[in-house]
């Protein structure tokens, strides 16, 4: 059969960095770092006291009081970045067969908040269980998808998918599908992650994975920097619509790019720690490639992983290295987690619209943070602490997860 071309008709964003796109877009650019010290809970006896949470959240701006007791953090900012992409879109304006509509997301924990909550409530409870009738409808994963449908009663393809911190992007990569095999006409789809929380930063703190650069939040965040430490935790969503390229055309919808491809691999390796050759971070990209019909002389960009962690930001510069050769030192990187933090689920989703914008506006944000090279790392062009303006005509956005997951998404400007 002759598979669908898909393209990228809205997007949508809340970030600690802004909480919209352009909001957000203009921050990178500036590379403004959303990173300070937790104010949701007394950090005091642990050993990271920061994060990159959403500055001045307030739900009450977005739901009525009744929604938001029956919805954890994650599904809220969920349905926040969808209302920005579907108005963006404009693509449920008019006669739309929402029949042909589907919606797929990503997250890696779901409602950890509420699980968490529930749980203290319930030990305080003594021999009387006492939970909440919505403790399981705030806490799964598929709870998001199901919630977007819900809301603009969309009867498409309808799942959510988890693969640790590649759960958005895995996201992406079958709504990419659900297209081009002609199942849908457009899928809502993206990521969102809400786990600043005494559990997020206790369980990651435990296993050393964060940064306790607590007394210089706004640096803590270090990709590829030869004294990072860890990773900074960030929350929030991004949503695409993607959108069959007929479909859209036809509807005189507005295009930010082409999705061309996406890889995926699995390291076989280690439950927390990449292959350290990017053996399957490499296989990923050159699959993204192929299934674009591209040659990998023909990427320009890639927005990586990068997250700021010891062994991982030595891993990925090797599988480009590996992969491209002596073409890998044409290619501008980066690491937009030096300001986001890491939206874990969400990353992908939230990298993917970056990685498009870079493709529409021919710039590509800085990767904030570097004071001094690691040896280690393969010397790359990293697009430090300034942004760079080049022409992006195919690029490519990484995500990468526990359990060694690997997915590579592929972008090609429209014009």
């Amino acid at each position: 059969m002759e598979l669908k071309r898909v393209v990228v008709t809205g997007i949508g964003s809340l970030t600690p960095i802004g909480k919209d796109v352009p909001t957000m877009w203009e921050a990178l650019l500036a590379g403004v770092s959303g990173a300070d010290v937790i104010t949701y809970f007394d950090t005091e006896k642990f050993k990271c006291h920061i994060a990159c949470e959403l500055k001045s959240y307030n739900p009450l701006d977005y739901f009525d009081r009744k929604e938001v007791n029956r919805l954890d953090r994650f599904t809220q900012y969920a349905l926040v970045s969808v209302e920005e992409a579907v108005k963006d879109s404009a693509v449920l304006e008019g006669a739309v067969d929402k029949d042909r509509i589907g919606v797929v997301w990503g997250s890696g924990f779901g409602g950890i908040n509420t699980f968490q909550n529930e749980s203290i409530e319930f030990y305080k409870g003594g021999c009387v269980p006492r939970f909440s009738p919505f403790f399981i409808p705030r806490t799964i994963t598929d709870i998001c998808p199901g919630q977007i449908s819900i809301k603009y009663g969309l009867k498409g393809p309808n799942y959510s998918t988890s693969a640790a911190c590649a759960s958005s992007a895995v996201s992406l990569g079958d709504a990419f599908n659900i297209i081009r095999l002609g199942k849908a006409d457009v899928v809502i789809t993206g990521g969102s992650e809400a786990a600043v929380s005494e559990s997020g930063i206790g369980a990651f703190s435990s296993m050393q994975a964060l940064s306790t650069r607590n007394d210089d939040p706004k640096t803590a965040s270090r990709p590829f920097d030869k004294d990072r430490d860890g990773f900074v935790l960030g929350e929030g969503a991004a949503a695409l619509v993607l959108e069959e390229l007929e479909h859209a055309k036809a509807r005189g919808a507005k295009i930010y790019a082409e999705m061309t491809g996406w890889g995926a691999t699995a390291d076989a390796h280690h439950i927390t720690a990449p292959h350290p050759d990017g053996v399957g971070a490499a296989a990923a990209m050159r699959l993204a490639v192929e299934e674009s019909g591209m040659k990998l002389e023909d990427v320009v960009h890639i927005n990586t992983h990068g997250t700021s962690t010891p062994i991982g930001d030595i891993a990925e510069p090797k599988a480009v290295a590996t992969l491209f050769g002596e073409h890998a030192k044409n290619i501008s990187l980066n690491s937009t987690k030096s300001m986001t933090g890491h939206l874990l689920g969400g990353a992908g989703a939230l990298e993917a619209v970056i990685t498009i914008l870079s493709v529409k506006n021919d710039i590509i944000p800085p990767t904030i943070n570097h004071f001094a090279d690691d040896p280690r790392i393969e010397p790359l062009d990293f697009t430090f602490n300034a942004p760079r303006r080049r022409e992006v005509a195919f690029a490519l956005s990484n995500a990468f997860g526990f359990g060694g997951h690997n997915v590579s998404l592929a972008f090609r400007k429209w014009s």
